[in-house]
């Protein structure tokens, strides 16, 4: 009884038969922690050969710098708190199903939602990227840059409709070659390292404006969404929990790993990108990385052009990983009946193709429409924030409310650690609207409007045997059985 009283507080279940989840099954066992750590990598990537480098235009190196630091904690301590809920509650929901258990299916739902926009709008955003290194390269200006982004989305969305366990390999030999470039970026820029050169932007008349912020505070605050560009959608990691071998080992050394490689590196491009090149113009490039190199060894450098090359398998590792996230929390979300129910259902090797595809038309059309990957990372930026504030309280609320609750990995500092994840994310979100309050304010309409369809139609049409569910469900029954 109370089992029955704990499903139908607050939304209403639909009945469904065995066939439901039968036809919505992913495939087990596809990634070990290696492969984990390789997905989180991915996932991020892209970030370090393009798209951060907009942030010195918005507060110099110096304000780029303090909004590195600042993302870096935050999403170390979310990282913290995600490696425990993936391997307490290891399901495809991920962020959904761990807000959902502390939140409630409306917390659940905002969650879900939010990570959704994010990962939905980031592809696209590195489809322009890769538009801008593919020119780089030499496409003639003839050739639309749409092209280079159907290309995109029909190549990569086409390798995850074959089946997950060969799009994460796939993706983990493309992210090798992504990391293989980096170092020998760093490698080639080291000895032309010149600390005046991340200085090089005259400064303004904006309050608190010097040479190491050359925009003043406000600058500073407004680079805070392209410091989270070094890290944006690594939290991505525990969405593959329904498919790795062993998600409570293996989803906290996954994602932690991921999370250790990619500070080093957004490190590295911070400071030798401008530090080679120029702040000033490194603030304006579609492919800085190259750039740099150029800039040092001449526009016929060997050396520039693999990591040109090397720099599109970086945006295509990405662009690759952030398609299999946005798959997977679509997926959750509709197997559980917040969204349509038949956006999840899966093919014969055990993909889900409607979630895949859908998000991918919409993202193309962003892509050809705006081609303005700046405008784009916002509108990303903005979603993540949101899931990132949820997501802390969620580790939060668990902690205090669920002191007892089987945990594969805890937490170091506990709460605290999260706390402070939770106070900087709340200042990101003010962040995005420094940047681009259009942008910023379209996407809170978006996300209220997807709360509304919720609170109107699907919390009404819920399906309880989804696990996320059941997670919820079955702690509530036991706490009134209490």
């Amino acid at each position: 009884m109370a089992f029955k009283k704990a499903l139908s507080k607050n939304v209403d279940y639909t009945d469904v038969d065995s066939s439901y989840l039968a036809n919505r099954q992913l495939k087990k066992g596809a990634a070990g922690w290696v492969l984990l750590a390789g997905l989180g990598v991915a996932y991020v990537i892209s970030g370090d050969f393009s798209g951060w480098n907009l942030g010195l235009a918005e507060g110099g190196w110096g304000g780029l710098l303090i909004a590195f630091l600042l993302m870096g904690l935050m999403y170390t301590c979310m990282v913290f708190g995600l490696a425990e809920l993936s391997s307490t509650l290891p399901t495809a929901g991920a962020g959904y199903g761990f807000a959902r258990r502390a939140l409630g299916p409306l917390g659940g739902f905002a969650t879900g939602m939010a990570i959704l926009i994010e990962y939905a709008v980031a592809p696209a955003a590195i489809a322009t990227f890769i538009g801008g290194y593919v020119r780089a390269l030499g496409l003639p200006e003839s050739v639309p840059i749409w092209v280079v982004y159907l290309l995109c989305y029909a190549l990569f969305v086409g390798i995850h409709l074959w089946g997950v366990g060969e799009a994460l390999k796939v993706m983990f030999v493309i992210t090798a070659v992504a990391v293989v470039a980096l170092l020998a970026f760093v490698i080639g820029t080291v000895p032309h390292f010149d600390a005046a050169n991340l200085f090089n932007i005259e400064p303004t008349q904006a309050a608190g404006a010097s040479e190491f912020l050359p925009f003043g505070f406000s600058g500073a605050v407004a680079a805070l969404v392209f410091g989270i560009w070094f890290f944006l959608a690594v939290e991505g990691v525990p969405l593959a929990a329904e498919e790795s071998a062993n998600p409570k080992r293996d989803m906290p050394r996954g994602i932690i790993t991921a999370m250790l490689i990619l500070l080093f590196f957004g490190a590295s491009v911070l400071l030798l990108v401008p530090g080679t090149a120029g702040a000033d113009a490194m603030g304006v490039s579609d492919n800085p990385l190259p750039e740099a190199l150029r800039h040092i060894y001449g526009a016929d450098s060997a050396l520039a052009t693999f990591v040109n090359w090397a720099g599109l398998f970086g945006l295509v590792a990405s662009f690759f990983s952030i398609v299999f996230a946005y798959s997977r929390q679509l997926f959750a979300l509709s197997r559980a009946g917040y969204l349509p129910t038949v956006l999840s259902l899966t093919s014969k090797r055990k993909t889900p193709y409607l979630a895949l595809i859908v998000p991918g038309t919409i993202g193309f059309a962003l892509a050809a429409w705006l081609q303005d990957g700046g405008l784009l990372i916002n509108i990303a930026v903005f979603g993540a924030t949101v899931s990132y504030v949820l997501l802390n309280l969620s580790h939060i609320m668990l902690r205090l409310r669920e002191p007892d609750l089987p945990r594969g990995y805890r937490t170091p500092g506990g709460i605290v650690t999260t706390s402070i994840a939770l106070v900087l994310a709340a200042v990101a979100v003010v962040a995005t609207f420094f940047v681009d309050v259009l942008a910023a304010g379209i996407t809170a309409i978006i996300f209220l409007l997807a709360i509304a369809y919720f609170w109107f139609h699907s919390r009404h049409r819920l399906i309880a045997r989804a696990p996320e569910e059941e997670f919820a469900a079955l702690a509530k029954a036991e706490s009134e059985l209490q």
